[in-house]
């Protein structure tokens, strides 16, 4: 009876498998794993180990989606922090200027009146009474003439 064209490609694959098997346990990283306490007692247990393989194959998948989501979230919140901070500076920036503008109008203001009212005081009393600023001013000049005097 002549082997049909299934079995031997079904041999061929397992010699195959067989072979990757071999060149795998004979690599000295896998041979280190294999002798640690860990790697003896997959050994021993074959059914745990293709538990602990397959578990890791498709935890692999939702554990590399939730870093993803993570770094992502992370990121967007690093990025949407530093536009906040950014418009938060020129709200402030613009509310300084604001009210940088008002006391400087302010100050304008206030020196205005102030000076009208000097000037419009001074002036009311140089009207009604021309001896007191007449009297000021001679003071002084008697004041700053004995002073040339003595030197």
């Amino acid at each position: 009876m002549q082997p049909s064209s299934t079995e031997t490609q079904l041999r061929q694959l397992w010699g195959r498998w067989m072979s990757l098997l071999s060149r795998l346990q004979d690599d000295p990283k896998v041979a280190l794993v294999l002798d640690s306490r860990l790697g003896q007692y997959l050994s021993k247990h074959p059914f745990l180990a293709v538990t602990l393989v397959l578990f890791v194959a498709m935890a692999a998948v939702p554990v590399g989606l939730f870093l993803t989501f993570a770094v992502v979230t992370l990121t967007m919140s690093v990025v949407g922090f530093v536009f906040l901070e950014g418009f938060l500076l020129f709200v402030a920036a613009v509310t300084l200027l604001c009210v940088l503008s008002g006391v400087a109008f302010f100050s304008v203001l206030v020196s205005v009146i102030t000076n009208t009212l000097l000037v419009t005081v001074s002036g009311l009393l140089n009207l009604y009474d021309p001896s007191l600023t007449q009297r000021r001013f001679q003071g002084k000049e008697g004041q700053t003439s004995a002073e040339k005097e003595e030197q």
